[in-house]
């Protein structure tokens, strides 16, 4: 007989706001028009030392699906826990441990990053006996070593609610860290990203135990990989998150890509295919906005250009096409290559770290909202008209494989909404953003990282505001973590927590269940909202609606 199973159920006080009884909508079967009600909170204020709870708008409140110390159903030596390496004695800080090489005063976090949500049948872990449900949500983890993939089994019990599925690709190489993830429902494989042009840029893996993880790089390019998403179509969407150079005061030359990878065989990415990237054309010259380079002639490379002011302020739409980066049919080498460098090359647009996107729900992958990190620093000298705060952009065009389109600024960042990394849609009109700014402009600004609702019909470029519906505390953890790092030492592991993984889905692994292709309905029909609080405890979070 199977083990009988039992849900992880954990009351959370303190979590929300004080006295939060109002359910929305009082069901959740009607629950989606409620997202026009949702009220803001004020962000977490960033006192040093000071440890304080996530806040949720009233109405919501959340559990968590993992931590980070939870002890993996089948861990190694390397990658005993969820959330942290084996390479230390002790997951707290050793008073008695001297931080130096080999020698750490707690255990390296591994840092969950984007979620990815699927309801499967069959899937296996370490116990053979073991019923593991069908539910289960999956992450590659960004930092430690070695890289790893978990599958957290949301029907499962403590003992059996984290299964490492794989440390290693098919050839033996380490699994390096991982950034974005998404399922290719026709390929019936899992992609994850790296952020990094040295190594495999995307991985592809299947789904249960013992995982089959390989290197496609050769088809999809080697960068800074970070956002990966499928159209309708079975075209690989992917942006790229890559720093430029520092120029003027604290700004950075813009220096990353959003991709499309059409491929010759959706149902099977290794056969390969052409990579293409985003070009926008200037609205004064009428010619491409291309990568300049830090040089002699251009000690500030891109960003002051008019064009670039252009694009960090609202104003009408540019048009774009897609030129042409890479051809596996032309390069019949099967090596990877340096997408970063032969979009430039290419004559594509970079544009200030852009993170992830998705496509709006009921645009019949028209739309693809997609944001730009910044240079996350209050004293950037870009924040105030180049695009230094980061934003939101919109790319439209007549159909996801289209070779022209339209590009808008959706939304223009301030010092209170910037560094925008993660994306998720909770109905047709309604989009979820978080930020990643960063330990720096936490300090700078008093304020740690939030999670924003913005209306896809609102009026943003005159004066319209996002809802702030998660305002993000700091754990213990990340507390202690945040002074360790202040006193150096060689001390490893970040400090303030990081939203990360927000991700909203039915869990349909069918093509007709890819983001965007269906209308969410919010927490209904078995549609749900996870993100992971990087950093300190390493929590996965479910965000479900207050009872009360």
């Amino acid at each position: 007989m199977p083990t009988m199973k039992r849900r992880l159920v954990v009351a959370v006080a303190g979590l929300g706001v004080a006295g939060l009884t109002v359910t929305l909508s009082g069901s959740p079967a009607d629950a989606s028009h409620e997202l026009t009600r949702l009220t803001s909170v004020p962000a977490v204020v960033d006192a040093r030392g000071v440890t304080a709870p996530n806040v949720l708008s009233p109405g919501l409140t959340e559990h968590p699906v993992a931590q980070g110390s939870m002890k993996l159903e089948n861990p190694t030596g390397a990658v005993p826990y969820y959330g942290y390496d084996g390479d230390a004695p002790t997951l707290v800080p050793d008073p008695a441990v001297t931080q130096a090489p080999g020698h750490n005063v707690e255990a390296s976090k591994t840092e969950p990053d984007k979620n990815t949500y699927l309801r499967l049948r069959g899937l296996h872990g370490a116990d053979p006996h073991y019923d593991y449900g069908t539910h289960f949500l999956y992450q590659g983890h960004e930092t430690g070593s070695p890289g790893y993939l978990t599958r957290i089994n949301l029907d499962a019990d403590d003992a059996h609610r984290v299964t490492l599925l794989a440390t290693t690709q098919v050839d033996g190489t380490p699994i390096p860290d991982i950034d974005g993830s998404t399922w290719d429902p026709w390929a019936r494989r899992l992609l994850f990203t790296t952020e990094s042009g040295g190594n495999a840029s995307v991985l592809q893996a299947t789904p249960d135990l013992n995982s089959t993880v390989q290197d496609v790089s050769a088809v999809t390019g080697r960068g800074g990989y970070e956002g990966i998403q499928n159209d309708s179509d079975g075209n690989l969407w992917i942006v790229e998150d890559v720093g430029g150079s520092a120029v003027g005061t604290k700004a950075k030359n813009p220096n990353s890509f959003l991709y499309r990878l059409v491929l010759t065989d959706k149902t099977d990415l290794t056969k390969g295919g052409t990579l293409e990237a985003l070009q926008v054309i200037s609205r004064r010259t009428g010619q491409p906005i291309t990568f300049q380079p830090v040089d002699a002639a251009h000690p500030d490379g891109g960003a002051f250009t008019d064009d670039q002011k252009d694009l960090g302020n609202y104003g009408p739409a540019f048009a774009t096409r897609w030129v042409t980066v890479h051809d596996t049919a032309v390069d019949t080498s099967g090596k990877p290559f340096d997408a970063n460098a032969l979009a430039k090359a290419a004559g594509a647009t970079p544009f200030k770290r852009p993170e992830n996107g998705q496509f709006r729900p009921g645009s019949n992958f028209r739309e693809f909202f997609f944001d730009a990190t910044g240079d996350t620093n209050v004293l950037s000298s870009a924040n105030a008209s180049y695009g230094g705060w980061g934003g939101i952009f919109t790319l439209t065009q007549d159909r996801p494989g289209a070779d022209t389109g339209t590009l808008s600024l959706f939304y223009a960042g301030d010092q209170a909404h910037t560094g925008f990394d993660n994306v998720t849609f909770l109905d047709t009109k309604h989009v979820a953003f978080v930020e990643d700014a960063g330990d720096t402009v936490h300090t700078q600004r008093a304020a740690f990282d939030s999670g924003y609702l913005f209306a896809t019909d609102a009026d943003y470029p005159h004066g319209a505001q996002p809802v702030r519906f998660l305002a993000e505390g700091r754990d213990p953890s990340a507390t202690e973590d945040n002074l360790l790092g202040a006193v150096g030492n060689g001390f490893q592991n970040e400090g303030d927590n990081e939203i990360t993984g927000i991700h909203y889905s039915d869990g349909d692994p069918t093509p007709g269940g890819i983001l965007g292709a269906k209308e969410p309905k919010l927490f209904r029909d078995g549609w749900r909202l996870f993100w992971n609080q990087q950093h300190g405890d390493n929590d996965a979070w479910e965000i479900v609606p207050a009872q009360g």
